[in-house]
């Protein structure tokens, strides 16, 4: 079984490039470390513009710097792709509603590739 992931790892981070918790606050454009330190210890997830902040200053991808999260959210994602697929199947079958399904199908496998389809001819 896979190690879990942190949910974040600003702490390594910002340690490995050599910056005080303060300094980080001001490179995010606050006043104090107070935030960085909720960030750190996961009691608060900084907002999209933060993140995006934190990756340029550290060099590194959110994916990376969130890894947890990002895993937890995919595995919500992918549960949830196919309880949707499920109920969709269960409806009247049309040529859009198979897209979805398939679509969907291709999510809950980790198959990233959109599937390609002809355009479905007006009636």
């Amino acid at each position: 079984m896979p190690t879990p992931k942190l949910d974040n790892y600003l702490r390594t981070f910002r340690k490995t490039r050599g910056f005080t918790q303060r300094e980080v606050a001001f490179l995010l454009g606050g006043h104090n470390k107070a935030k960085v330190s909720r960030y750190e210890n996961s009691k608060r997830v900084p907002s999209l513009e933060t993140i995006f902040a934190y990756a340029t200053i550290f060099g590194i991808s959110a994916q990376e710097l969130f890894a947890g999260i990002e895993e937890r959210a995919q595995r919500h994602a992918i549960h949830r792709a196919r309880l949707l697929a499920r109920r969709l199947e269960r409806q009247a079958k049309n040529p859009v509603l198979a897209r979805k399904v398939d679509f969907l199908r291709a999510v809950a496998d980790g198959n990233r590739e959109e599937p390609r389809y002809e355009e479905i001819p007006k009636a």
